[in-house]
């Protein structure tokens, strides 16, 4: 059974049209982060969101409210009780690069019924049979976007619940709470991964990324990455006079590809524990062709056998013409984040407690990704995933729940009054 089956909450209800109308306005600005950029944040857009949030915590009166140069945000909202340690909650500010993000148009299709949702532009349909997601949202308030964009839930409605949290916790200011340090953050969407949040000034016991998706989900192990760069070099001559002369690096690429194994490790035939080598992006020319491929698992004695594989298949394939020639550069992204949280299980406890203070059972399996949390937790702080209603991410299909994101705020009071008392 769903764990939304049995869930209502007064708390979670009367946070539902401030999350709604936050996130409605949050998810038309376009944060898109772009690859293979220089400097932090890698598009300048992302300050347009983030100058708003700054205005927004200052005008709620939060103590320590910045911007800096990276297009970090960071705030404070002290706490009540004396002697409770400080947490974070954490939220990113960009979208995914893997669909269109500018026209952001959201729809909100009230007490869904479990029908197909036609949405008006690019012929999308969200259909409960080819997305079981949407079977257990009947009743459900749920966002869309249009059909032709992204929504970006992934991660604003994570940024709607903080919000929303915050401004309850300062409405309420009899209920006991921990301080919360806030932070939104540039560029996760292409592994920054908070990269430029200064953990001393941040001054956390610990935090919390407000990046899942269904509620009840709790994630404290996510996959260890990495990015490999194929880059081939052919020789390209007239196409008209090529014969013996030409080799196409372009046609050894898609060589390459075709060589990797397709019956399993590939996103579509991977789940759970299974890891995969997915390549995301071809360009060339007969000259050069370079390959973008990005390598995961659980286990990184695991991923360094999917790293060997990938070297060794375009060895064989490119070594086969002593005219050719291919580098392969490998790059760490992130780790699984498991080990290091496990070593402080008060954690994963305050979490799972928040949890069902509110009515929730927690649900707790690994991420088939990465969040801020997989490299902060590696860096000492250790930073376990809460769900905040996203579905569908990174795709034109996105849809969110207005009272799974309205529940993600609910989980964000009831920490703060757990570690209140810790």
């Amino acid at each position: 059974m769903p764990v939304t089956a049995s869930y209502t909450s007064p708390l979670a209800e009367s946070l539902a049209a401030d999350v709604l109308e936050r996130f409605q306005r949050y998810v038309r600005i376009d944060t898109q982060s772009a690859l293979d950029q220089s400097t932090t944040p890698s598009t300048q857009k992302q300050f347009d969101l983030a100058k708003l949030l700054l205005a927004e915590l200052q005008e709620l009166g939060l103590e320590g409210v910045e911007l800096d140069e990276q297009c970090y945000v960071t705030a404070t909202l002290p706490g009540n009780v004396a002697g409770a340690p400080a947490i974070g909650v954490l939220a990113h500010l960009d979208v995914s690069y893997d669909a269109p993000s500018t026209g952001v148009e959201p729809i909100v299709h009230r007490n869904y019924d479990g029908g197909v949702i036609e949405l008006p532009r690019g012929g999308t349909v969200l259909d409960p049979a080819a997305m079981p997601d949407l079977s257990h949202k009947v009743g459900h308030d749920l966002v869309s976007a249009s059909g032709d964009t992204l929504l970006g839930a992934d991660d604003k409605a994570g940024v709607s619940a903080i919000m929303t949290a915050v401004k309850h916790l300062l409405a309420n200011p009899g209920a006991p709470r921990c301080t919360l340090k806030i932070a939104f953050t540039p560029d996760e969407e292409i592994g920054s991964l908070a990269a430029g949040l200064d953990l001393e000034k941040f001054a956390a016991r610990c935090a919390y990324t407000i990046d899942g998706s269904e509620i009840g989900e709790l994630s404290y192990e996510s996959f260890s990455a990495k990015h490999a760069i194929v880059t081939i070099e052919g020789v390209d001559v007239h196409p008209g006079y090529a014969a013996g002369k030409m080799v196409s690096a372009l046609r050894l690429a898609a060589e390459v590809l075709a060589a990797l194994p397709s019956d399993r490790l590939t996103p579509a035939t991977s789940s759970g524990r299974q890891g995969y080598i997915h390549a995301t992006e071809l360009t060339g020319t007969p000259s050069q062709a370079r390959i973008r491929v990005i390598l995961r698992d659980f286990d990184d004695q695991q991923l360094t056998v999917h790293e060997e594989l990938l070297k060794e298949t375009v060895a064989q394939v490119v070594d086969a013409d002593p005219r050719a020639s291919a580098t392969v550069e490998v790059k760490r992204d992130y780790h699984n984040m498991k080990v290091e949280i496990e070593k402080d299980p008060a954690v994963i406890a305050a979490a799972e407690a928040a949890y069902r203070a509110e009515g929730i059972e927690p649900v707790s399996h690994p991420i088939r990704g990465g969040t801020d949390g997989s490299a902060l937790s590696l860096r000492g702080l250790p930073t376990p995933n809460i769900f905040d209603g996203g579905y569908d991410y990174h795709s034109v299909r996105e849809w969110a729940s207005v009272q799974e994101m309205a529940a993600a705020a609910a989980v964000i009071v009831r920490l703060a009054e757990v570690w209140s008392s810790r």
